[in-house]
């Protein structure tokens, strides 16, 4: 989509879908719970301008698990989850960033590709709205699909406190 950029909101737990100054779209999210942040292995969101590095997943079925960015064939569900109580579930869709700052989230120990930080699924059964993630920015399936379908590589996202 031309002109199109996402704006991700921490204090308000949201991402929006701009295209030039209209809002497409917005939809609630959950970011790290340890709060804002660069470094590897703090396990917070990297603030500033990134942009999507890839779209990963497209066509999977909702609550297709992923591991290491390829789908593992299981599809989440209630037994899955005690199988594995603290795993960081990864569903449906992925978009991959890359920071587009150095120093503050590209290269060295803040670079958010290195990171592994994504826009991707998460089980419904987290909430939206209240930081919880890993780091990453968790959406519902659901809405990580209607995202995934408007967007493409390259488009830029801003995180911002």
């Amino acid at each position: 989509m031309v002109d199109s950029f996402i704006k991700i909101s921490i204090q308000r737990q949201t991402l929006e879908l701009w295209q030039r100054d209209t809002l497409l779209q917005s939809w609630p999210v959950s970011t790290a719970l340890k709060g804002t942040g660069s470094e590897t292995g703090s396990y917070q969101t990297p603030l500033g301008l990134h942009r999507i590095r890839a779209c990963i997943g497209a066509g999977a079925p909702l609550n297709s698990v992923f591991r290491g960015r390829r789908a593992t064939g299981e599809i989440y569900n209630e037994d899955l989850a005690r199988a594995h109580p603290h795993r960081d579930w990864i569903l449906t869709r992925i978009l991959w960033l890359c920071g587009e700052e150095k120093g503050i989230n590209r290269g060295g120990n803040v670079d958010s590709q290195r990171r592994y930080i994504y826009i991707h699924g998460t089980p419904d059964t987290e909430p939206m709205g209240v930081p919880r993630s890993h780091g990453c920015i968790r959406m519902t399936n659901h809405d990580v699909v209607a995202l995934f379908s408007q967007v493409q590589p390259g488009i830029p996202v801003r995180i911002k406190y």
